[in-house]
């Protein structure tokens, strides 16, 4: 017999993205899949400080940003915060960026454009819960 655990509380995002029309897009995405946005990064150097504030279940960061880009954040969020789960979102699909972010403990990368179905499915595999346990 095959149990599934629920989630007693929503799962925590933080979306970091310099585009505005990208965070509202993950926004929405998220919101649908029954979670909760803990907050919004135009910048590697916010997400940080907000990373640190909130300390979201899960954080979907692009790669090329003003300020400080997704790979340094990363980079730094993981130094503090080993425990981090980070998902690199990125129109840049080269395989030195996955890499990269692999190598400096990203969990998992989405390549831009994405379906709705990709970050959830993501979300959930980082996470390691079933897709249907956490609307």
């Amino acid at each position: 017999m095959e149990v599934v655990f629920k989630r007693m509380k929503k799962i925590r995002v933080l979306i970091v993205d310099d585009l505005l029309f990208m965070r509202t897009a993950m926004r929405r995405i998220i919101e649908k899949g029954g979670m909760y946005v803990s907050g919004e990064a135009e910048n590697g150097s916010r997400a940080i400080t907000l990373y640190s504030e909130s300390k979201p279940d899960v954080v979907l960061m692009d790669i090329t940003m003003p300020v400080m880009d997704g790979i340094q954040a990363l980079r730094r969020i993981i130094s503090l915060y080993p425990e981090a789960c980070i998902i690199m979102c990125s129109a840049l699909g080269q395989n030195k960026y996955i890499i990269k972010a692999i190598q400096l403990g990203a969990s998992d990368f989405i390549v831009k454009p994405f379906k709705p179905e990709r970050i959830i499915s993501s979300i959930s595999k980082v996470l390691g819960i079933d897709e249907k346990s956490h609307s």
